[in-house]
C-alpha cells in the first residue's frame, strides 16, 4: 500500500497536521509548497486539490482530503490508538468546537488579514486598517479561548486535535511578538515542550 502524501508549507497551518501525523507515527511523504511562488496554482497541484489550498492529504487509496478540520478529524478517527480525540461525545464535540473557532475565526478572519492583507483591500490606503482589524480579531479570539482553557495542561485535559490547531495560531502570534493571555501562553509553552512538536519544528526549519 503506498504511503500517504502530505502537501504542506513549513510554518503554516499545515504545521498542525504535521504534528498529528507524527503523533500517529505512520509513514507519509511530504511535499513542500512555496505559496509566495504560487506552487498552489500549478497544474500538478490543482489536479490534486483544485481549491489551491493547504493542507492536502492524499490517503493510501489515492483520494485527496482537504481542509484542516476534516483531515485532523479523519486522522483521529482512523487511528484511534493515538488517542487524538476524547473518548466521549461531549469531549469530541468540544474538540471540534475549539478547532473550528481557531481555523474559522483566528486564522481565516484574523491572521489572514495580517498575512494576506491584499485579499481584503482594493487599495494600499486600506492596508493598515485591515491589518489592525485582523490583529483585533486575533486578540479577541485569544481572550475567548483563554476563558475555555485550563490554567495548565492541554485544552481538554489530554492532548487532542484541538491542541494541534491551537498551537499553530499561537506559534504565529509568538513569531509576530503578539501578547497572549496567560492560559494561551501556558498552553503554547506546554506544546513547545512536547517531543513531537520539537521534532516537527526542527524538520520545518525552526528552533
Amino acid at each position: 500500500m503506498p504511503a500517504m502524501k502530505f502537501y504542506m508549507t513549513p510554518g503554516s497551518c499545515t504545521t498542525g497536521i504535521h504534528i498529528l501525523l507524527e503523533e500517529i507515527d505512520i509513514p507519509f511523504e511530504a511535499y513542500i509548497l512555496n505559496l509566495p511562488a504560487g506552487d498552489q496554482y500549478k497544474p500538478d497541484y490543482l489536479a490534486v486539490n483544485p481549491k489551491s489550498s493547504i493542507p492536502t492529504l492524499v490517503r493510501n487509496d489515492g483520494a485527496a482530503l482537504t481542509e484542516f478540520q476534516a483531515i485532523a478529524w479523519w486522522l483521529a478517527r482512523s487511528y484511534p490508538k493515538a488517542k487524538l480525540l476524547p473518548d466521549n461525545l461531549e469531549g469530541e464535540v468540544k474538540a471540534l468546537e475549539l478547532m473550528d473557532y481557531v481555523v474559522g475565526t483566528l486564522h481565516m478572519q484574523g491572521f489572514a488579514r495580517i498575512f494576506a492583507t491584499y485579499n481584503f483591500t482594493a487599495g494600499g490606503a486600506d492596508e493598515e486598517r485591515v491589518r489592525a482589524q485582523g490583529k483585533q480579531i486575533v486578540e479577541k479570539g485569544f481572550i475567548v479561548i483563554n476563558t475555555q482553557l485550563p490554567d495548565k495542561g492541554y485544552a481538554l485535559g489530554e492532548f487532542s486535535i484541538a491542541d494541534a490547531a491551537l498551537f499553530y495560531v499561537e506559534f504565529w502570534a509568538a513569531k509576530l511578538n503578539m501578547s497572549m493571555p496567560p492560559n494561551c501562553r501556558a498552553h503554547y509553552q506546554l506544546m513547545l515542550e512536547r517531543p513531537v512538536v520539537q521534532r516537527v519544528l526542527r524538520e520545518e526549519g525552526y528552533r
